[in-house]
């Protein structure tokens, strides 16, 4: 595996590329980095070349100013770059949760570099036709995070999505690179919350764009997920795009939680995504 930089406006971009094949860009979930790929890279850095990057502001991908609001928008675009400086070719595209909304984006705005995106459970709870609920929910969470800390959020967050995600690991107990990882990861919390949860779930797709590439986009849902609320975007995404949610392995976290058993299903539905 070798890590390096990318000058994109307004921030320095590190990513981290291993394997060989096909370029597969993973993109992370909401204050996720580039190491939260390393439970999957075991088995796709067998089929792919695998490049994985710390969104701007998070972990080693530093911005040039102060923080601010956090841009699906703009996330997009720096994955845009990321591709185009690696390579002139369309690539794979995985995106977990806020990843996943990236990913969506991307395809949107950038069909012609999206060789085929699995969107897992993107949080994208404007589609919903109860979206104020959920939108309340978000502003009581941010809420709590000024008055009570990260703690209360977070355990508010976890609740009002029916506690969708499996535990995290215990930090002691993980070999160094995991628990460097999971250092960043929690430095990264309060960042999301402030800067960019509500922006991220208030998100809407551009049907009109996603219907016409369609053949190109997978929505993954949880198998162990089932009624809770991470699901339920992708369903409704589905649904309106004339498209069949296909359940992976485990809850909202299953790349994770149930990585070998996930990664598995990915190089099949990619593998066959470009045999179409």
């Amino acid at each position: 595996m070798k890590s390096d930089t990318l000058r994109v406006p307004g921030a320095t971009l590190h990513h981290e590329i291993r394997g060989a094949g096909p370029l597969l860009l993973f993109l992370p979930g909401g204050g996720g980095d580039a190491g939260t790929v390393d439970p999957l890279a075991e088995v796709l850095e067998k089929h792919f070349t695998v490049v994985s990057l710390d969104p701007r502001g998070y972990s080693r991908s530093v911005l040039d100013g102060p923080q601010v609001t956090q841009r699906v928008e703009v996330q997009s675009a720096d994955a845009h770059r990321l591709i185009t400086h690696l390579t002139g070719d369309p690539v794979f595209v995985v995106g977990g949760s806020a990843g996943a909304i990236v990913g969506l984006d991307l395809l949107a705005r950038h069909p012609d570099r999206v060789r085929h995106l699995v969107a897992h459970e993107p949080p994208c709870f404007a589609v919903l036709p109860d979206a104020a609920a959920h939108r309340a929910m978000i502003d009581e969470v941010v809420t709590l995070f000024h008055a009570e800390g990260l703690a209360a959020a977070s355990a508010r967050f976890l609740a009002g999505i029916g506690n969708a995600m499996k535990p995290a690991p215990v930090a002691a107990e993980l070999p160094p690179r995991a628990a460097e990882m999971w250092t960043r990861l929690a430095a990264n919390g309060p960042l999301m919350i402030e800067h960019e949860l509500r922006e991220f779930t208030s998100y809407l797709p551009d049907y009109e764009a996603l219907t016409t590439h369609r053949d190109r986009l997978t929505l993954a849902v949880g198998r162990e997920t089932g009624p809770a609320l991470p699901c339920r975007p992708a369903n409704e995404m589905a649904a309106r795009l004339g498209l069949r949610a296909t359940e992976f392995p485990g809850a909202h976290n299953g790349m994770r939680t149930d990585a070998a058993e996930f990664a598995d299903q990915l190089v099949a539905a990619l593998v066959g995504s470009a045999a179409v």
